[in-house]
């Protein structure tokens, strides 16, 4: 039996395979980098979404991340990452990634004054830095003066559980609150905002009605529990079998053990 959707039903932004439609639409794609890149959308003029496929690398992650791949001004590649569960090694995987797509590049003619810049965003359901600033960027500077050593690779990361309350006055806040909120009604006053947010959230009225699209979103929302689930399963087993590796040592070297601690461990 399918799960039946009211007429009022809104799906949730931040469910990579919903932002993944909202980047479909190319005047939502071009708001959402002016706004993180920081650039004014009359220096954009064009963004092709590039690669539409689910990117499998190994099975931890299968059902955890979704690529949207767009190319800017034909001399731009920008790779957009939404993570939902937690992800230790995040910047080493995204390092690894970036400099993949920056070596694969076609149509570079052994000339590297023709490699185009690469960047990328990530968008994480989780806190992954050291403060508390839900926005970064990313560059390769010296150590001390911070002279840039070269622009050709950019990060971008966007911490959603770190989004204050108020806005800070950018506009990368306004769509970072957008893909972090799930109410209806709350969608709809952020996207007010500006024009681009309110093409967002219409493409996003469209297809939380689409039927195919509900069941899609459905299978989506289930794999993510099922994967989220796995994690949990596999952390909690990890933490019981260190106790008891942790008991057996301590009663190999012949301490006695409180009988309260052993409660506890066990």
């Amino acid at each position: 039996m399918s799960e039946t959707f009211s007429d009022d039903f809104i799906m949730s932004p931040k469910v990579d395979f919903v932002f993944k439609e909202l980047m479909s639409n190319p005047k939502v794609r071009k708001g959402f980098l002016s706004a993180v890149l920081n650039i004014k959308d009359t220096d954009i003029k064009e963004t092709i979404l590039e690669n539409t496929n689910l990117r499998v690398r190994h099975e931890d992650e299968k059902l955890s991340i979704l690529d949207v791949r767009v190319l800017m001004n034909n001399n731009t590649e920008i790779d957009i990452e939404i993570q939902l569960a937690y992800y230790g090694t995040w910047s080493e995987r995204s390092t690894f990634y970036l400099s993949k797509m920056l070596a694969e590049q076609d149509g570079i003619n052994r000339i590297y004054s023709n490699i185009k810049k690469c960047i990328g965003i990530n968008i994480l359901d989780f806190k992954y830095t050291k403060d508390n600033k839900f926005y970064k960027s990313y560059h390769i500077r010296e150590d001390k003066t911070n002279e840039i050593f070269t622009d050709i690779l950019e990060w971008h990361i966007i911490e959603l559980p770190k989004l204050p309350k108020e806005n800070n006055g950018s506009s990368i806040y306004n769509w970072a609150k957008f893909i972090k909120t799930e109410k209806k009604e709350d969608l709809k006053m952020i996207s007010k905002t500006d024009s681009y947010l309110d093409e967002a959230y219409k493409q996003l009225e469209i297809i939380s009605q689409d039927k195919e699209k509900q069941i899609a979103y459905t299978s989506r929302l289930k794999s993510i529990m099922d994967y989220n689930t796995i994690m949990e399963e596999r952390y909690e087993k990890g933490r019981q079998e260190g106790r008891q590796e942790l008991l057996n040592q301590l009663i190999e070297s012949g301490i006695k053990i409180p009988e309260e601690l052993l409660k506890n461990i066990k």
